[in-house]
């Protein structure tokens, strides 16, 4: 559960320390208190989506933290990302957000992306809006509401991975199908551009290769005047005898005294060594010569070869190697085109097998959502019941559609709002305070489906009153003796009903706006609860009504 939040400059609180306890907590303040804030600071610490403008003005960066106690190690978004929450099960996780945009992020210390934040937080808490009602009446996201509930991911998984092999095999069969003078047109240009390929006769490593001896043939004078040069001075001349034969020379003036000691031995042997060495060098460097054969014609046909390898990387890679590989694209390709009418009705065959085997696992996925749909629509109207809406009756209906990416299957979910009604769809007949509680009925039964340990309610009870206000809070603390409940509220049923009760107030210091959160006691209960119930104005008969309230309350809580 959550059991502290650490807020610093968010929007108008500086700083706050809210200290949330198992069940029931509700928080309760005036309109424009803040409240919406620390749900939005909430939402910050879990991965949500934030904005510099969030930040408090004058601050530089806004920061928020949540402990969380009784974690489980196994959680998947923890595993999955090498997290675990110490021994006795506390994990903090931490968001700051920077007015450059930057965020920091981390989980029990170690340094986390915003995305990881999301996956860990939203195995944690739930945020449940005043707007999540609307969603309701959205009936595409009726399919997966009960997909949620019946946790059909592995059946939706099978057929999804049959529908995209279809929908491969349609693309595929789409590319070879183009008209005959579309299909004239590009074999002319693959032919082409194959031709000119093949013509050029292209080789690996022959672009280097070229690079190397174009280099040499533009520096021919340079080079042998070199190599002239190093060949006289080691092998010599009409005029000089050369490196070589005076090392010789020096070898046979040190022959007749190498036997005396064995310096002089061994300076002779160095001195044969270096002569072999020079020999040899002097050999291949006399090669290098006779073999360099400087001709003005190779180099124009060097140059020449240069400047087709130039032209054709510009059109058809920026390598040789790539312009070979181009040309095997454009050879498969026009074989696939020569050849597609036969390859077209291999697909078909393909396509054939490929579609009945969607529509057996889009049979076997519509079959475990009719099943999973008699129990959701048995667990909610027991809800609705218990939310004194006896008299609502939900049924959830099926339609067949064409396969597409989340099944076969057109899910709606239909209500009567009176005995003797028919079902008519949600949007067309709920109200604010009847789409209110069937939201709060669906997200009860998918609460219980999961493992997250604290829900969080934004208002949840606009559009009730009365008897359902009553019925509502009597819910929630249902629902707290399971899980850990926040709500937000300006209902008395329901601030009345919690376990513990904060009050976000909201005042002036030196000219600038700020908001705390209070832990209230019952005599500030009282007083909150006959400000909510009759205004500004908080009178003895106010206070009494909200002592009667609080009594109420803490008889349901116990007997439940």
């Amino acid at each position: 559960m959550l059991e502290v939040l650490h807020i610093e400059n968010i929007a108008v609180i500086e700083e706050a320390d809210i200290q949330f306890r198992p069940g029931f907590n509700a928080l309760t303040g005036e309109t424009g208190a803040g409240k919406s804030i620390v749900i939005d600071a909430m939402g910050a610490v879990l991965g949500g989506r934030t904005s510099r403008e969030l930040i408090r003005t004058g601050a530089n960066k806004a920061f928020v933290s949540a402990s969380f106690s009784g974690v489980s190690p196994n959680l998947p978004g923890l595993v999955e990302n090498g997290i675990a929450p110490e021994e006795d099960g506390m994990l903090l996780l931490q968001r700051e957000i920077g007015a450059d945009g930057k965020n920091l992020c981390r989980a029990n210390g170690r340094p986390i992306t915003v995305a990881q934040l999301r996956r860990i937080g939203g195995e944690l808490l739930n945020i449940h809006g005043q707007h999540d009602g609307q969603q309701l009446l959205d009936e595409e996201q009726h399919g997966v509401y009960l997909d949620r509930f019946g946790k059909t991911e592995t059946v939706l998984a099978a057929y999804q991975a049959e529908y995209r092999a279809v929908e491969a095999l349609r693309s595929q069969m789409r590319s070879l199908r183009m008209d005959e003078a579309e299909k004239a047109r590009r074999v002319d240009s693959l032919r082409f551009q194959i031709d000119e390929l093949e013509r050029a006769e292209l080789a690996p490593g022959e672009e280097e290769e070229l690079n190397a001896r174009r280099s040499l043939l533009r520096n021919g004078e340079k080079y042998l005047s070199a190599l002239s040069g190093a060949d006289y001075c080691l092998s010599g001349g009409d005029d000089s005898a050369g490196a070589v034969n005076q090392l010789r020379d020096a070898e046979e003036a040190l022959s007749p005294i190498r036997t005396l000691s064995d310096d002089l031995g061994e300076l002779y042997k160095r001195l044969e060594e270096l002569r072999c060495e020079v020999y040899d060098l002097a050999e291949i460097i006399r090669d290098k010569r006779t073999e360099f054969d400087f001709s003005p014609a190779e180099l124009d046909a060097v140059e020449s070869r240069a400047d087709q390898l130039y032209r054709l990387k510009k059109k058809y890679g920026a390598t040789v190697e790539e312009c070979l590989a181009y040309l095997n694209r454009c050879r498969a390709e026009l074989d696939a085109i020569e050849t597609a009418d036969d390859t077209l009705l291999r697909l078909e065959q393909k396509l054939k097998k490929a579609e009945k085997a969607t529509l057996a696992a889009g049979a076997a996925l519509t079959k475990a959502r009719r099943e999973a749909a008699k129990i959701l629509e048995t667990r909610i109207q027991s809800e609705l019941r218990e939310l004194d809406m006896g008299k609502v009756r939900l049924s959830i209906v099926f339609a067949e559609k064409e396969p597409a990416a989340d099944g076969c299957d057109v899910i709606r979910f239909l209500m009567s709002a009176n005995a003797g009604e028919d079902l008519r769809p949600i949007a067309k007949i709920a109200s604010g305070g009847e789409l209110a509680r069937i939201m709060l009925a669906l997200k009860n039964v998918l609460a219980e489906q999961e493992a997250i340990g604290t829900l969080v309610f934004d208002e949840v009870d606009t559009g009730v009153s009365g008897r359902a206000a009553q019925k509502v809070a009597e819910k929630l603390a249902q629902v707290s003796r399971r899980k850990q409940v926040l709500c937000v509220t300006h209902l008395p049923q329901l601030a009345a009903m919690a376990d513990t009760h904060f009050s976000v107030e909201k005042g002036e210091r030196k000219g600038r706006t700020y908001t705390e959160v209070v832990l209230l006691d019952r005599e500030q209960r009282k007083t909150e609860l006959a400000r909510i119930t009759g205004g500004t104005k908080v009178t003895e008969t106010l206070l009494e009504s909200a002592g009667e309230l609080l009594d109420g309350a803490e008889a349901y809580r116990r007997e439940l």
